[in-house]
C-alpha cells in the first residue's frame, strides 16, 4: 500500500512525514525543503509506505516540483493520497485539493496547524468541509502530534475499502458544460491512457499542457474541443484557463463561507507583517543579515564552539597519549604503533575536535531557518540575484550549499529553467560548505585568533562576492537571457523548534562523524603510509624522503607563487579533492610534531584559506554535478574552472599583499 503525501510548500508535509514514518527528514520553516521523493514505512502498519512529494501549488506543469509530483500521481498511481492543507491559508491550499479530487484516487484531507487557527479565535467545520468535497477530513497539528492517529486510521480505511472521492459538482454554467462535454468526448482515450477523464478534460481546457498529447485524439475531436472551449471563453469573457481557475475559486469561496470561521488574522500573521517591515527593508535588510551572520559565527567559534572544542581536543590528546603509552608498554611494533597513533588517532582526532563548533553553527542556522528568517533573506537576495540573471529561487540551493554542496546541487533541479539550474550549479562551489569549516578553524586559530569571527565571516562573504562577479560574467556571456519567474510564499515567523534543532544537529554530527571514521580515516592512513615509506617500501626516518614527498616536491613549484613553499601544503590540497576535511587530517599527519606556523606565515596562511575557499568541491559533489548537468565533460569543466579560479585568486592576493606589506 503506497500513500502519497502532497500539499503546498511550507504546509508541514515533512513534519507530518516524520511523525507518520519515524524518519528524520530535515524540517524547516522555509519553502522548498523537500526536493525529491522520500519513502518511509507507516508506523504501526505493515507494508504501508508513505511517499513525501515536493511541495507544490497546483498540478499544472509550471515548475519541476509540480512535474515530479504530477507524474508520480499519474504514472505511479499511488493507492491513496494524504492532502495536507494549512488551516491558516486554507483558501489558497484548497485549490490543489480540487485538482487532486479529479484524479479519483482514495484521499483524506489533513487540515494542519489547527492549533494556530483556534488560537486566533477561528474554527473549521471539518464535517461540512468533507461533505462539500466528498472526502474524509482530519483536523491535525503535526508540530504538536495531535490528530495523527485519526488521520492514519482514515487513510488506511479509505485505501482498503477503495473509497474514492464522492462525485461533487464543483462547477456551474459554461465551465460545467464544457468540462463535462470534453470529459465525455475523450473518455475512451483517457481510459486507454490510464488518465481520469475529468482530470484530462481540465488539462485540455487549461491549455499549455503536454498531457493531452498522450490521449491520441483525432483532428476531428480536437476541432470539436476547440469549438467547445471557444464558446466557453465567449460566454465567460475570459481565457479558458482563467475561467476554470475562477470557477474553482468560486467553489472554494462557497466552501469556506459555510465551513470556515475566521475572526481575525492569526497572531503569527500580525507579528510577521510587523517584523517584515524591518527585516525586509530595502536599505536595512542586508546590513541586518551581515550582522546576524557575524553573531552566528562569533557565537559558534568564539564562545560556544571554542570552549567545547578545547575540551574535546584535550580529551582526544589525552586519549592519544594514553594509547601511545599503552602500545609502548605492550612493546608493539613501532610501525604499527605509528600507524595507530600518527596515522589514525592524530588524523581523525584533529578533525573531531571541531565537531562542537560545527554543531553550534548548525544549531544557530537551524534557529534562523525555523524562525522563518531565511525565507526573508531569499526575498531580499532576489534583488541582487536579478542583477546576475538569477532569481531569489536560486538562493534556496545556494543556502543549502552552506551545509553541503551535494544536496545543494540536487536542489537545483527544482529551478524553473535549465539555464537557471546550470548557472546555479556553477555558483554553488563559491559557497563555503561545512566540510571547509575545520580548515578555516585550524588556520584561524593558528594565525588570526584575535579576529576569528571577522576572518570567518570575511571568507564566506568573499566567496559570495566572487560568485556574484562570476554570475554577472556568465549572464553576459555563456548564460545570456532572463531568469525564470520567482514566486515564493513568506511563511509566518514561528518559535524555533527544539526538536527540529536537535534533529538537524544529530543528522549533521552523525554525517560528520561517519565521514571522519570512513573517508578521513582511510585518507589519513593512506597519507601516513605514503609519508612513512619510500618507493622501496623502506620506512624512512625523514618524511622528506618518502613517496609522498617525492611527488609533492615535484608539484610544489606550481604553488610557490601562492606562498606555499613547503611541499606538504599543496600535497594536503590534492588530498582534499576526495573530501575537504581531509586537508586538515593530511596536514596533521604530514606535520607530525611540527606546527602550522613552521611551514606557513600569516600571509601564506591567508592565501591557503583563499585557495581552499574557491577550489573544486569534493568528489561526491562533482559526482552530483555530473548527474544534474548530464555529462562528465560538464562536471570536469566545473572542476578545472574552479581550481583555476582558486589558483588565480590566491596568487593575486599573495603577490599584491607582498608588495603592499
Amino acid at each position: 500500500m503506497r500513500i502519497a503525501l502532497i500539499g503546498n510548500q511550507n504546509s508541514g508535509k515533512t513534519t507530518l512525514f516524520n511523525i507518520l514514518t519515524g524518519a528524520n527528514q530535515r524540517v524547516g520553516n522555509f519553502p522548498g525543503v523537500t526536493v525529491e521523493q522520500k519513502l518511509g514505512n507507516l508506523i504501526g502498519a505493515k507494508n504501508v509506505f508513505v511517499i513525501d512529494l515536493p511541495g507544490i501549488y497546483s498540478l499544472s506543469p509550471f515548475t519541476r516540483e509540480e512535474v515530479v509530483s504530477r507524474d508520480f500521481l499519474l504514472k505511479e498511481k499511488p493507492d491513496g493520497i494524504i492532502n495536507i492543507v494549512d488551516a491558516t491559508n486554507i483558501e489558497r491550499n484548497l485549490y490543489l485539493t480540487m485538482q487532486l479530487l479529479e484524479l479519483n484516487i482514495p484521499m483524506v484531507v489533513a487540515i494542519n496547524m489547527m492549533d494556530e487557527m483556534t488560537g486566533a479565535g477561528g474554527s473549521i467545520d471539518v464535517h461540512r468541509l468533507g461533505e462539500m468535497f466528498g472526502v474524509p477530513v482530519a483536523p491535525i497539528s503535526a508540530a504538536k502530534n495531535e490528530g495523527i492517529e485519526l488521520l492514519t486510521d482514515m487513510i488506511v480505511r479509505c485505501v482498503k475499502n477503495r473509497r474514492t472521492p464522492t462525485h461533487v459538482d464543483f462547477y456551474s454554467g459554461a465551465v460545467r458544460r464544457t468540462l463535462y462535454s470534453a470529459a465525455r468526448l475523450i473518455e475512451a482515450h483517457a481510459a486507454a491512457a490510464g488518465i481520469p477523464a475529468r482530470f484530462a478534460a481540465s488539462k485540455i481546457i487549461e491549455g499549455g499542457d503536454p498531457l493531452p498529447e498522450r490521449l491520441n485524439l483525432t483532428e476531428n475531436e480536437m476541432d470539436i474541443l476547440r469549438h467547445t472551449i471557444n464558446k466557453m471563453e465567449r460566454e465567460t469573457d475570459a481565457r479558458s484557463d482563467a475561467a476554470l481557475a475562477d470557477a474553482r475559486y468560486e467553489y472554494i469561496k462557497k466552501v469556506c463561507s459555510e465551513s470556515v470561521h475566521k475572526i481575525r488574522e492569526t497572531r503569527g500573521q500580525i507579528r510577521s507583517v510587523a517584523i517584515d517591515g524591518i527585516l525586509t527593508h530595502r536599505i536595512l535588510s542586508l546590513p541586518i543579515f551581515l550582522c546576524v551572520m557575524f553573531l552566528v559565527f562569533w557565537l559558534s567559534f568564539n564562545i560556544v564552539g571554542k570552549f567545547l572544542s578545547s575540551l574535546l581536543a584535550e580529551a582526544i590528546s589525552y586519549l592519544t597519549l594514553t594509547v601511545n603509552g599503552a602500545l609502548i608498554a605492550m612493546d608493539v611494533n613501532p610501525v604499527m604503533r605509528s600507524l595507530a597513533v600518527d596515522g589514525a588517532l592524530r588524523g581523525i582526532g584533529g578533525i573531531l575536535a571541531f565537531l562542537p563548533a560545527i554543531a553550534a553553527l548548525f544549531f544557530f542556522l537551524s534557529i534562523l531557518e525555523d524562525s522563518g528568517y531565511m525565507a526573508r533573506v531569499a526575498f531580499v537576495m532576489d534583488r541582487f540575484l536579478r542583477g546576475i540573471g538569477l532569481s531569489g529561487r536560486s538562493f534556496v540551493p545556494l543556502l543549502i550549499g552552506f551545509g553541503c554542496s551535494v544536496p545543494a546541487i540536487m536542489a537545483s533541479r527544482t529551478l524553473g529553467s535549465e539555464r537557471d539550474k546550470r548557472m546555479t550549479i556553477s555558483l554553488i562551489p563559491f559557497i563555503s560548505c561545512s566540510a571547509k569549516l575545520p580548515i578555516y578553524a585550524v588556520f584561524i586559530a593558528a594565525f588570526f585568533p584575535a579576529h576569528s569571527a571577522f576572518v570567518m565571516l570575511g571568507l564566506y562573504v568573499a566567496g559570495i562576492l566572487l560568485g556574484i562577479l562570476y554570475g554577472f560574467l556568465m549572464n553576459k556571456t555563456t548564460y545570456m537571457g532572463k531568469s525564470a519567474p520567482f514566486l515564493m510564499e513568506l511563511p509566518p515567523y514561528r518559535v524555533p523548534s527544539a526538536k527540529s534543532a536537535r534533529r538537524l544537529i544529530w543528522m549533521k554530527s552523525k554525517d560528520f562523524i561517519s565521514r571522519v571514521f570512513t573517508i578521513i580515516l582511510l585518507t589519513s592512513i593512506a597519507v601516513w603510509f605514503l609519508r612513512t615509506f619510500d618507493f622501496r617500501l623502506n620506512m624512512t626516518a625523514d618524511s622528506g624522503q618518502s613517496m609522498l614527498a617525492v611527488v609533492g616536491k615535484r608539484v610544489a613549484p606550481l604553488f610557490t607563487p601562492l606562498g606555499f613553499t613547503d611541499w606538504r601544503a599543496p600535497t594536503a590540497l590534492i588530498v582534499g579533492f576526495t573530501a575537504k576535511e581531509a586537508v586538515v587530517s593530511s596536514l596533521i599527519v604530514l606535520l607530525g610534531e611540527e606546527r602550522l606556523t613552521d611551514i606557513f606565515t600569516p600571509l601564506s596562511a591567508a592565501s591557503f584559506l583563499i585557495f581552499t575557499l574557491l577550489y573544486t568541491p569534493c568528489a561526491a559533489a562533482v559526482a552530483a554535478a555530473k548527474r544534474e548537468l548530464g555529462s562528465a565533460a560538464a562536471a570536469l569543466k566545473l572542476v578545472i574552472f574552479q581550481t583555476c579560479t582558486a589558483y588565480a585568486a590566491a596568487m593575486v592576493f599573495y603577490q599584491l599583499a607582498r608588495v603592499l606589506c
